[in-house]
C-alpha cells in the first residue's frame, strides 16, 4: 500500500474514532472487496477478517446486554444481541460513517452500485472490527463499536424509563389498528416473594418476554423489551 492519498484517508478514519493504531494494512485489507483483491491479483481481501470481526461484535454486544440487563432472561437478551447486530444496524452504522467511500471495489462492483450494496456495508464494517482487533486488541475494538453503536444500545436502555405498555401499544398502532397481548408464561417462589414471567405477543408471535415481582412488572419488562427491539429494526 504505497499510495500515500489512501494512507491518509485511513488515517484520518482513525483520527475520527480517536484510535491510536498504526497497522493501516490490516485496515486497508478489510475495506478490500474480494473483486478488488481479484482484479488486482492481491493475496487478500476481506472475507477472513468479517469472519473474525462478526465475532467480536457479537462478543462486545453480548457483554454489553449481560451486564445492563441484569433481570432479562436468555431468550430477550438473544434477541436484543440479533436486533443490534443483523444487517440492516450494520449498513445504517456504516453509512452513517460514510464507510462506501473507503472500499477499494473492482471495476464491475463499482459500476453496479457496489459501494451503497448493504452487503458490502456491513461486511466491511465487520471487517474493519476485525482488523482492530487484531491490531489494538479486545478494548481497542470495543471502544470502536461501542461508539457506533451508542444510539442503539441507549435506545434499549432507555425505554424502560416511560410506560412501556402504552408505549409499545402506540407504537404498534401507528401501523394498524392490533394490538398486542401479554400472557403469563412461568410463575415461582413462595406467595410472599413471586416471581413471574410474562411474554408480549402480537398476530400470535412472541415478541419479547420480561420478568418481575408483580404480573405488571413482568409485563412492563416484556414490554420495554419489545419496544426497543421493534425500533431497533425499524
Amino acid at each position: 500500500m504505497a499510495n500515500n492519498t489512501r494512507q491518509e484517508e485511513l488515517k484520518q478514519f482513525l483520527q475520527r474514532f480517536r484510535l491510536e493504531v498504526t497497522d493501516l494494512e490490516g485496515l486497508n485489507t478489510a475495506l478490500t472487496h474480494p473483486t478488488y483483491a481479484y482484479e488486482h491479483q492481491l493475496p487478500h481481501d476481506n472475507q477472513r477478517l468479517e469472519f473474525l470481526g462478526d465475532a467480536v461484535l457479537g462478543l462486545v454486544i453480548a457483554t454489553y446486554l449481560f451486564q445492563e440487563f441484569p433481570h432479562l432472561p436468555e431468550g430477550d437478551l438473544t434477541r436484543m444481541r440479533a436486533a443490534v447486530v443483523c444487517e440492516a444496524s450494520l449498513v445504517k452504522v456504516a453509512r452513517q460513517i460514510k464507510l462506501g467511500e473507503l472500499l477499494l471495489l473492482g471495476q464491475g462492483e463499482e459500476n453496479s452500485g457496489g459501494r451503497q450494496r448493504p452487503s458490502n456495508l456491513a461486511d466491511a464494517l465487520e471487517a474493519v472490527i476485525g482488523s482492530l482487533y487484531l491490531a489494538g486488541g479486545l478494548e481497542t475494538a470495543r471502544g470502536f463499536i461501542l461508539q457506533l453503536f451508542a444510539p442503539a444500545l441507549k435506545l434499549l436502555k432507555s425505554t424502560g424509563v416511560i410506560d412501556s405498555k402504552s408505549a409499545l401499544q402506540e407504537f404498534i398502532q401507528q401501523q394498524g389498528t392490533e394490538n398486542v397481548t401479554y400472557k403469563i408464561l412461568e410463575e415461582w417462589g413462595p406467595d410472599h416473594a413471586r416471581g413471574y414471567r410474562a411474554g408480549v405477543f402480537f398476530r400470535n408471535r412472541l415478541l419479547a418476554t420480561g420478568e418481575g415481582h408483580s404480573k405488571k412488572e413482568a409485563e412492563q419488562e416484556a414490554a420495554r423489551a419489545a419496544l426497543a427491539l421493534m425500533k431497533i429494526q425499524g
